[in-house]
């Protein structure tokens, strides 16, 4: 048998704050499989609890091998356990100073070889010493524990070799024991640091899902705002108006306002229609049919509808004006939509003319009508869907047709005519935006 000696740390190295001690981690591993029972975990223990349970057990395991010392060896005395004392007290305070409590220790471990003591456990104040240096600190501070220790351990085992250890005198043994609680402190922490920026990605890949699904939530919920803006706002519109005129000509013209009537049941029906439609693509059940998205074909239709309003409307359309990707057409024909919808609100105009073709790439559609320019004031208002009538605001307005034309990779200028009115012109890719 020959006796441990280990050698203080003296690097300068700061501890950072937090310690993932062993003797933590477990308490956790044994609180998680606690908790699984199904029974009300018990109170955490106090910390000073924690810090002195090991401190008992090295000292009772070190002070009955140094108590039992091998004859023909000094035997333990009033010095022998003074250091043990001073070790002990060391350990205690290891997780705020754990540099400290290596140099007691080390210093009371090559005391114990120089003053003539031998054991298995004399060394084991030490090696609690040294793992709390690694599991607390860094690499670097590691490294040079493992080298001030290793060469100190040596030169005590030079200087009592004869005396104490085993005649064949094996310094290099000495040199590689403190070797060992170092390396199983930097693999501790060093798992920890995995385990924990392991659960710090989880936490932040978590985080990001659910950003990504709000943010989709919210574009979507835009989305089906804007299509039922655009789908309800024109034929409601267009039902105010036939409504005010047939009340207006109810006692004097009863065959106007029958017409007038007709129109608003059509318009009714047609509201019903693309609703039922829109709503229809907001379904899950993928074999249910639902109507198609409306195209540049119907757009006669759209602007018939402004009969008997008060607005004559002209379109303007080839019979062909080339491939078209679906979602411009679509795009085109509710930004023709809205901005009729717009006239009959708010132009007081009487005359509209739309206009669709082809330039180059683009599609270009125009709304032009003869009403009484914005004023800035007003314009702004329009910009944000609030027309003169508050009963009829809506809040998309203009935004909402340049959302409409953004979405396609397209764009949408509108202002005051050259000849007077307004004019709404909007210019989208053919392809629909494709790459």
């Amino acid at each position: 048998m020959r006796p441990r000696r280990a050698a203080p740390n003296v690097s300068r190295v700061t501890a950072p704050a937090r310690s993932p001690a062993l003797l933590g981690r477990l308490r956790h591993l044994a609180d998680r499989a606690w908790s699984r029972t199904g029974v009300t975990a018990p109170p955490p223990l106090p910390s000073l609890v924690v810090d002195l349970a090991p401190v008992l057990l090295v000292g009772l395991l070190t002070g009955a091998d140094a108590a039992v010392n091998e004859p023909g060896y000094r035997q333990a005395d009033r010095f022998t356990w003074s250091l043990l004392a001073v070790s002990l007290l060391a350990l205690a305070v290891r997780r705020r100073h754990p540099v400290l409590a290596a140099l007691v220790t080390g210093a009371a471990c090559a005391g114990w070889a120089l003053y003539g003591h031998i054991g298995e456990l004399l060394n084991l104040p030490v090696i609690v010493a040294l793992y709390t240096v690694a599991v607390s600190g860094d690499r670097r501070r590691t490294l040079w524990t493992a080298l001030v220790a290793a060469s100190l351990s040596g030169a005590v085992a030079l200087r009592v070799g004869r005396d104490v250890v085993n005649p064949q005198g094996l310094p290099v043994l000495e040199m590689l024991w403190p070797l060992v609680p170092l390396l199983l402190g930097e693999v501790v922490r060093t798992r920890g640091q995995l385990l924990d920026e392991y659960a710090r990605r989880v936490a932040q890949a978590e985080a990001e899902r659910e950003r990504e699904a709000a943010r989709r939530v919210r574009e979507e919920r835009v989305r089906i705002a804007r299509e039922l803006h655009d789908v309800v706002a024109h034929t409601v519109t267009a039902m105010t108006v036939h409504s005010a005129v047939a009340l207006d000509a109810l006692d004097g013209s009863p065959e106007v306002a029958r017409r007038a009537m007709v129109q608003v049941r059509d318009s009714g029906r047609e509201a019903v229609r693309e609703l039922r439609a829109t709503v229809g693509v907001l379904r899950e059940d993928a074999d249910e049919t639902t109507a198609p998205a409306p195209r540049l074909a119907e757009l006669g239709e759209l602007v018939a509808r402004l009969t008997g309003s008060g607005v004559e409307a002209v379109l303007r359309q080839p019979d062909d004006v080339g491939p078209l990707a679906p979602i411009t057409e679509l795009a085109a024909y509710r930004i023709v939509q809205e901005a009729l919808t717009n006239v009959v609100r708010h132009a007081r105009a009487r005359h509209v003319a739309v206009s669709v073709r082809r330039e180059g790439g683009d599609l270009v559609v125009e709304v032009v009508d003869d009403g009484t320019a914005a004023a800035p004031a007003t314009s702004a208002r329009a910009e944000h869907g609030t027309g003169a009538d508050p009963g009829t605001a809506t809040g998309f307005g203009l935004v909402g047709m340049r959302e409409r034309a953004a979405a396609v990779g397209g764009t949408l200028a509108c202002g005051p005519a050259p000849g007077g009115g307004f004019r709404v012109r909007a210019s989208l890719p053919a392809d629909g935006g494709a790459p």
